[in-house]
């Protein structure tokens, strides 16, 4: 009896160990397919550069942001959820413009970044702005996005009526390492003036405008998408003049500058402004290294070109609808980044 009762003590004690065993195998088994899970969505982090935070490329870096991001965790996007790169974490970060935003790619401190076409083309060749430069061979071009409307905002009590009357002014250029500076001495230079024929100042359109509801400038150029924010804005506190730059003056910066297109800001856009102004355009674009990896970008240019991202721009932003994957080849003069290429052959706007 006490064999007996020995031999079911024993038999107990190797069914409780086994289980035991199990247990801590099992344990194990499932921490190993959880960390293989945890690995498979490690963030990816890809950061975009942009402007001033009242420009237009803030706003737009933010709308493609969240379009492209699909954070560790998140649903699906057949479930509901976000329709971006899965793991992807994308951020549109305030920045100097367009310049700026080249030198930050090339030192890598930016995965990408918006430019002035005519901008990243000189980077790229090392001509126009860029000659005492080196060249930044390695960048890259992911799409174009827009056209960036030269605004040449005069306050309405300064008599300002065309770029010549700049002349003795106080005039904001946009900040330096800006893609708008570069382009206001080249309309200054057309119309035979200089920095030094204005009272130059280089501030932020936000700064600039605020200066000007305090009498304390005259004009201040801003490139980008209308409607742009910090002129709507001063243009329903103070009466602004939208200068036209036009006839032969424009005409020759589009004969010698050929990233530079006419462009008309519709009577309207802004309070006060109750005619259609004539000016100067160039294409907004979104740029990177040849560094980043073809495979990140490539799917990163199809989450941008996708049906979700498209109610996105659209909803978020006027100059949201006029981002299309029927102009995200126009103007651009610097090579498509492997990845963008890839997708672009594929969706049939790129031929062979």
């Amino acid at each position: 009896m006490l064999a007996h009762v020995t031999l079911l003590v024993f038999i107990s004690w190797e069914v409780s160990v086994n289980r035991r065993r199990f247990a801590i195998i099992g344990a194990v088994l499932c921490g190993i397919a959880a960390s293989g899970v945890a690995l498979a969505q490690q963030p990816q982090f890809f950061r975009i550069g942009t402007g001033g935070t009242a420009g237009t490329y803030y706003p737009i870096g933010g709308l493609i942001a969240n379009a492209i991001s699909n954070p560790p965790g998140s649903r699906p996007c057949e479930e509901g959820g976000s329709c971006g790169v899965p793991g992807l974490i994308a951020t549109a970060l305030s920045a100097n413009g367009s310049v700026a935003n080249v030198n930050a790619i090339a030192g890598g401190s930016l995965e990408s970044g918006f430019s002035q076409s005519d901008v990243a083309t000189w980077a790229h060749s090392g001509t126009g702005i860029w000659e005492e430069r080196d060249p930044v061979e390695k960048l890259r071009a992911i799409a174009n996005l827009y056209p960036e409307t030269i605004h040449l905002v005069a306050s309405a009590s300064s008599g300002i009526d065309s770029v010549d009357d700049l002349a003795g002014k106080r005039v904001s250029l946009d900040e330096p390492g800006s893609g708008t500076l570069v382009d206001a001495r080249i309309i200054l230079d057309a119309y035979g003036l200089t920095e030094k024929d204005v009272e130059a100042h280089y501030l932020k359109p936000d700064q600039a405008a605020e200066r000007m509801r305090d009498g304390a400038m005259d004009a201040f150029f801003f490139v980008g998408g209308f409607p742009a924010g910090a002129i709507a804005e001063l243009a329903s506190q103070h009466d602004i003049t939208l200068v036209s730059i036009s006839g032969d003056e424009a005409a020759k910066v589009t004969g010698e500058h050929g990233f530079f297109a006419a462009n008309t800001v519709p009577a309207g856009t802004y309070e006060g402004v109750g005619e259609d102004v004539t000016t100067l355009s160039v294409g907004a674009q979104w740029i990177t290294s040849a560094d980043q990896p073809e495979e990140m970008v490539y799917e990163i240019t199809k989450a941008l070109w996708n049906d979700n991202s498209r109610k996105l721009l659209d909803a978020g932003h006027l100059k949201g609808r006029q981002i299309t994957l029927d102009t995200a080849l126009d103007g651009v003069g610097i090579p498509l980044h492997p990845g963008a290429e890839k997708f672009y052959r594929e969706a049939g706007v790129l031929g062979d």
